[in-house]
């Protein structure tokens, strides 16, 4: 029961401590991701994929070699899962984030609501009006909700502590080059579809529980699903529009429109749900609704890894 019990513990850690503050795993092999860029970038799919499988096989290959090396020792097995979740966990600090924000449109600073957002979204934020920010905060809560929280849980769960790293690795390197500009459209597509293939289980999981938990912020369940079946699929992500279109519905609010990045490329996304604009206080609905999702993903996830110990011993 070692990886159950682990990912519990890790859970557990990432909504007392949020990310650690010092040292973080996942800067580390942020910083050695972009050294590796530095010595191969080309623009080319080919460099890119190689970029791509060093780094992300280097992370399985590392949580395969610290797994062998406490087979036979549950205690220590534990400990390592536990560990190793909580540094590729982001739900705290994702809620800390969004908090932060809301409390500035609370107090009517509109400027300084519009800095901060800058540490979720990459799009402009300069000119955008209260509702706007709202709904940018909502989207990158119901996104990270599901890759930073559910999906690494899901991959824990089937592949232990080679998979939380794998599944990390994967995501902080789309994050980092799979973008769509003149440096990264050929070099970073292997890390952007890799990222797209290692969600797909974890967005439809995260929409699912979003669905269902509707009723914890006020919603329907029936406005969620209507507003998945729907929308999902004219968002640009295969993912993102999964677990958007689900929070929207149960939130009873609308997401999508037009987002502008980095001052000339902009994006007309499809527009989520059928209820009304954001509000301010809608972000900590969504924040509760993201919780309450990534505690019984946490439940869930422990409980698959619990029977497929079980599973494991019984005899043939």
């Amino acid at each position: 029961m070692s990886r159950a019990t682990g990912l519990l513990l890790g859970f557990a850690a990432d909504r007392v401590l949020g990310d650690p503050r010092r040292l973080h795993p996942v800067a580390g092999f942020g910083r050695a991701a972009a050294a590796l860029e530095r010595r191969i970038h080309a623009d080319s799919r080919s460099r890119g994929a190689l970029h791509t499988a060093v780094l992300v096989g280097g992370a399985v290959a590392l949580g395969v070699a610290a797994e062998r090396a406490t087979a036979g020792r549950p205690a220590a097995r534990t400990a390592l899962t536990a560990a190793a979740t909580w540094a590729v966990l982001g739900g705290r600090s994702l809620e800390r984030e969004a908090h932060a924000v809301h409390a500035l449109l609370a107090a009517d600073d509109l400027t300084a609501a519009r800095r901060r957002l800058t540490h979720l979204v990459g799009r402009d934020t300069s000119d955008l009006d209260e509702a706007q920010v709202a709904r940018a905060v909502i989207e990158s809560v119901a996104e990270n909700t599901s890759d930073a929280v559910v999906a690494p849980l899901v991959w824990g769960a089937a592949a232990g502590v080679p998979g939380l790293l794998g599944y990390r690795a994967a995501n902080t390197l789309d994050a980092m080059v799979g973008h769509h500009n003149d440096r990264y459209e050929c070099f970073g597509w292997a890390s952007a579809r890799l990222d797209d293939l290692v969600n797909l289980p974890g967005a439809r999981v995260a929409g699912a529980l979003a669905t269902a938990l509707a009723a914890v912020v006020g919603g329907r369940p029936a406005d969620a699903v209507r507003a998945w079946r729907s929308d999902a699929a004219k968002h640009p992500s295969p993912n993102a529009g999964v677990v958007e279109s689900a929070f929207a519905g149960a939130l009873g609010i609308r997401l999508g429109g037009t987002n502008t990045y980095g001052g000339d490329r902009v994006e007309h996304r499809v527009v989520m749900g059928e209820g009304r604009v954001p509000r301010p206080e809608d972000i900590r609905r969504s924040t509760r609704l993201a919780g309450s999702v990534g505690g019984l993903a946490a439940g869930l996830a422990a409980g698959l890894a619990a029977i497929a110990a079980v599973a494991e011993r019984a005899p043939s």
